[in-house]
């Protein structure tokens, strides 16, 4: 069996010092590549890529730049999720990854639909953890955003509660979840959370301001549903207060045949649910990587990163 043991690698791309894990073989035929959401890291896949990588799938979490061990984006770059998407596409290229399943969590589901859609016969499917990709998961809680986004004055960013700083990092674990689950909540997480991002929290706030890209996309995110119909596995923590559970329904009305598993877990659910999630995601993995296979799929020529 291929070592499943996850490694700490680092990749110098487009200028930036990108920190990534990875586990499983570089000559699998499929890679799982795996997306975090704001304000964690690869850090948050720590416990479910060896599980994944036995799949025979290769498994790859890098830090996006600004978050994690990777770098801060440097001045003159214009930090948003078209520009991740591109550093994420040139680091893949480097390792040689062809063929791959898409993790898409918060942010990372903006930086994984440029990805699919810039090339969607490379996708063999999606993962998709309380990510958003329509209107119907952005409540009244986004009103204010909303207002911000399309009138970006002081007044409107005033109005959008403060974030961005060491108890806003750490409400993003613990908001609105029961005691139950927030006591199995690690705190290392925001701790390690809030050392990277403010090392710039003005970047982050223009990330933040570039979601609306992500929102205007949204017609064209239901377009690429429809026309290619990625394999589509969803593990929803329901006590998420970002994104209303009518996101879920929305996902399946242009992709009839995906698969839904609501868990008693938060936005963060492999904080909590971990072992839950591998369950769930092992067997959907492992038929993809055994589909492609079975088709006699010809492996790229694969580099060393």
């Amino acid at each position: 069996m291929d070592d499943t043991r996850i490694r700490h690698r680092y990749a110098e791309v487009a200028g930036n010092r990108l920190h990534y894990r990875e586990a499983g073989s570089a000559t699998a035929p499929v890679s799982l590549v795996l997306l975090h959401g704001f304000p964690s890291s690869s850090h948050m896949f720590r416990h479910v890529m060896e599980p994944l990588a036995e799949t025979g799938a290769r498994v790859l979490a890098p830090d996006l730049p600004g978050f994690g061990l990777s770098s801060v984006p440097g001045p003159g770059v214009e930090y948003g999720f078209a520009w991740l998407a591109d550093v994420v596409e040139e680091w893949l290229r480097g390792l040689g990854v062809g063929r791959k399943i898409l993790y898409l969590h918060d942010y990372g589901a903006p930086v994984g639909y440029h990805l699919a859609m810039r090339d969607p016969s490379s996708v063999r499917g999606l993962i998709v953890q309380n990510g958003n990709a329509h209107e119907e998961g952005l409540g009244e809680q986004w009103d204010a955003s909303r207002a911000y986004w399309a009138d970006p004055s002081e007044e409107n960013r005033a109005a959008i509660e403060s974030w961005l700083h060491y108890e806003g990092t750490r409400h993003q674990y613990l908001w609105d979840l029961p005691e139950r689950i927030a006591e199995l909540v690690p705190p290392e997480t925001w701790e390690l959370d809030w050392r990277a991002i403010s090392r710039d929290l003005d970047a982050h706030w223009r990330l933040f301001t570039d979601y609306r890209s992500h929102v205007a996309r949204f017609d064209a995110i239901r377009d690429y549903h429809r026309e290619h119909r990625p394999e589509t596995l969803i593990v929803w923590g329901v006590h998420d207060p970002y994104f209303d559970l009518d996101e879920i329904l929305a996902y399946h009305r242009n992709l009839p045949t995906a698969e839904s598993h609501l868990l008693d877990a938060g936005h963060y659910l492999l904080e909590t649910h971990s072992r839950e999630c591998a369950d769930l995601m092992r067997p959907f993995v492992s038929r993809l990587v055994q589909e492609h296979r079975s088709q006699g799929a010809v492996l790229r020529p694969v580099t060393s990163g």
